[in-house]
């Protein structure tokens, strides 16, 4: 059986949305335990989402564009008989939501110059709108899988 963490039984939802994924979210985004900060550019890049986009809810904008950066499959590295073989698995429902809201935290922190809550808006419209660098990492993920679909018999 594989571990669990504390934080499946025990995540409250967030007080604005009632989401347990966006808590969720705010918990990743969070650094040295700095949790008003995290709720802090979280609420303020979804408010920033609702101003450029008026006619959508930003936090089915934020659920959707979490969805869209999902991987289905993924490659791990298998060692057998001496050769290490980067072996095509399937991703299971809470990896590929731990994976999703890491993707979209990396790329929304790698650009630099402008206030975190704007980085990140921009993060979550564009993998809205299925593109930007978290949905990049999604496709390269997928082409390495399927590129190394030959050693998909290594699977067990």
């Amino acid at each position: 059986m594989g571990k669990r963490t504390a934080s499946a039984e025990t995540l409250k939802p967030d007080p604005r949305f009632h989401s347990k994924l966006a808590s969720k979210f705010m918990n990743c985004l969070m650094w040295q335990g700095k949790k008003a900060t995290a709720q802090r550019i979280f609420y303020n890049a979804l408010d920033q989402v609702k101003k450029r986009m008026p006619d959508a809810d930003p936090i089915d904008v934020f659920t959707q564009a979490v969805e869209h950066v999902k991987p289905t499959v993924e490659v791990r590295s298998k060692r057998v008989g001496g050769a290490t073989y980067q072996v095509p698995m399937q991703v299971n429902r809470t990896r590929q939501q731990s994976l999703a809201i890491r993707w979209i935290i990396d790329a929304s922190r790698k650009k630099a110059g402008r206030p975190m809550f704007l980085r990140l808006a921009d993060e979550l419209m564009a993998a809205y709108r299925r593109e930007g660098e978290a949905m990049t990492k999604r496709e390269n993920t997928i082409k390495m899988a399927e590129s190394n679909k030959a050693f998909a018999h290594f699977a067990w």
